[in-house]
């Protein structure tokens, strides 16, 4: 797993969009179910802006108690207004960051070998919010 979260926060020094892409590989092998969507955790560089390398913990702790995380699909029911739950038009889609509070998503990896990416699946109502830049999120 550290190898994994490693190899991606290097290559999130330059894209971490594209770097999350790579990691999960192709999801023609996933199909998401009703209101839900599959988000990868965002995984920040493995560098501090001063170029001290962090600590495999550190990555950890991002994958645990991060809070952005990239939309790679979304279920047919997401984001659809039904009853009591208004989303007033707002939708997101494959590429957009997303905030939400990683403790209600359902983690799992996905990827190359038993090393993938960690992905979570949220409920569409526990997404809270859109942001362009991930690293703008603590």
């Amino acid at each position: 797993m550290r190898v994994k979260l490693r190899d991606i926060a290097e290559q999130a020094s330059k894209d971490p969009k594209e770097a999350l892409f790579q990691a999960v590989g192709s999801l023609d092998d996933i199909e998401v179910f009703h209101n839900l969507v599959l988000v990868a955790t965002y995984v920040p560089p493995d560098r501090s802006p001063g170029g001290i390398l962090y600590a495999d913990r550190k990555l950890d702790e991002d994958r645990f108690q991060g809070k952005v995380g990239l939309v790679l699909k979304v279920g047919p029911l997401a984001f659809k207004d039904e009853g009591h739950i208004q989303f007033g038009g707002v939708k997101v889609e494959r590429g957009d960051w997303v905030v939400a509070k990683f403790s209600d998503g359902w983690e799992l990896f996905h990827g190359e070998g038993s090393t993938g990416a960690s992905v979570r699946l949220f409920q569409d109502s526990h997404i809270r919010g859109r942001v362009k830049d991930p690293s703008t999120v603590y």
